[in-house]
């Protein structure tokens, strides 16, 4: 049996999941982070993304943030994100339609796109389409 550790996913309106995992993988600000049974401490921040989570007994399942911290401690991981949603709550057709708005408004030439903002708006767009095809490659559909 694979060593396990405690681990909580929670966004700042609701606590999406806790208990035992063997393993999670996470989009880190430096790049992919997995974090196993015994790992060292760690504090970083988390770029929009997939969150997944290997549970005890293999069962996988993935979430999406938007942005947020991973809290890697002796025998506990927390991942505090602004926004998380369960795979099952996410809308492809509001994601595509996120990423297209974005597009058009970073194409726009106009004086009055706050480009940074839709950079963002771009990129977690962008994210939520990632983990949805993570889930289909998971799920074979």
């Amino acid at each position: 049996m694979a060593m396990t550790f405690h681990c909580d996913i929670v966004s700042a309106e609701d606590s999406l999941f806790s208990g035992l995992v063997e393993l999670l993988v996470a989009s880190g600000s430096e790049g992919e982070v997995g974090v196993c049974y015994g790992h060292a401490p760690l504090l970083t921040s988390l770029k929009p993304g997939p969150i997944r989570v290997k549970k005890q007994g293999g069962e996988e399942e993935i979430y999406y943030i938007n942005s947020g911290f991973l809290e890697v401690q002796p025998h506990a991981v927390t991942v505090l994100a602004d926004t998380a949603l369960r795979a099952g709550d996410m809308d492809e057709a509001k994601a595509l339609e996120a990423k297209k708005h974005a597009e058009q408004a970073l194409s726009n030439q106009s004086s009055e796109i706050d480009y940074s903002r839709a950079a963002i708006q771009l990129a977690e767009a962008a994210a939520q389409l990632r983990t949805l095809q993570a889930i289909r490659k998971k799920t074979g559909k």
